[in-house]
């Protein structure tokens, strides 16, 4: 049984206790994390690698979320036409694109993708019909869509 400080037994059903917004996880195999180190440190340029959480472990949901690169954004494609044969190189720009794996004009994946820099890739727009089309760029970070972002004229 279970008390309360002045004696008072406690229910399960009046338990005192709030749910958690912030739900701790357990970690089911060990995570290591890879830093860059560079010059100026002593050491030849590379990086070194280490344990960060050993399985079994408990951290909450915010600090595993926090070890992820937000979403990418799109906030440019240019040109925003081309024609329905597909093969128009396409630059997409925006933010926190250097982990972008895939870009999909509609249902058709891109060809040729080439990330430039972590605001800058190309890649081939594919065949498609007449009309506008979503610009979908897909990263571990989750899908990012521009709605509408290239006509296929």
């Amino acid at each position: 049984m279970l008390y309360k400080k002045d004696g008072t037994p406690i229910t399960r059903a009046a338990f005192p206790a709030t749910a958690v917004a912030d739900a701790p996880m357990r970690i089911t195999a060990d995570v290591y994390e890879t830093k860059a180190y560079g010059p100026g440190d002593g050491r030849p340029e590379g990086s070194r690698h280490h344990l960060l959480y050993q399985a079994g472990s408990v951290v909450f949901q915010s600090e595993i979320d926090s070890r992820f690169t937000p979403a990418a954004t799109i906030t440019s494609v240019t040109p925003a036409t081309g024609p329905a044969a597909g093969g128009t190189t396409v630059t997409i720009k925006g933010i926190r694109l250097a982990g972008v794996s895939a870009v999909k004009f509609g249902a058709a994946a891109g060809t040729a993708l080439l990330v430039v820099s972590d605001t800058e890739l190309r890649v081939k727009a594919p065949a498609g019909a007449t009309g506008a089309v979503s610009v979908v760029v897909s990263a571990d970070s989750g899908d990012v869509t521009k709605t509408g972002g290239f006509v296929y004229s």
